[in-house]
């Protein structure tokens, strides 16, 4: 293999790793409030608002991600919620 079939492969597992991580720190985020003994969540807004949920999307939405495949994440919940209400974190 050359040199740049080897840095290509790198940079592909580079992507795939970093798509992982965000996906992770999404369903980190809400782990938590997921089931019957599901903890609420205390979210500070930018303007100073305290919210406290254990909805998933609601958790998602206000969370300010940068990531493509965590902003994807974050959008598939808004659809859902929007499509079939609540369950977004079941």
């Amino acid at each position: 293999m050359d040199g740049e079939s080897q840095r290509g492969l790198k940079k592909e597992k580079d992507v795939r790793l970093s798509n992982i991580m965000a996906a992770k720190a999404i369903a980190d985020a809400i782990r938590t409030s997921l089931g019957p003994r599901g903890m609420d969540k205390m979210i500070q807004k930018g303007d100073g608002e305290v919210l406290i949920t254990n909805d998933g999307a609601t958790i998602l939405s206000t969370m300010e991600v940068g990531h493509p495949t965590a902003k994807m994440l974050v959008e598939l919940s808004k659809s859902q919620d929007v499509e079939a209400g609540d369950g977004t974190t079941s």
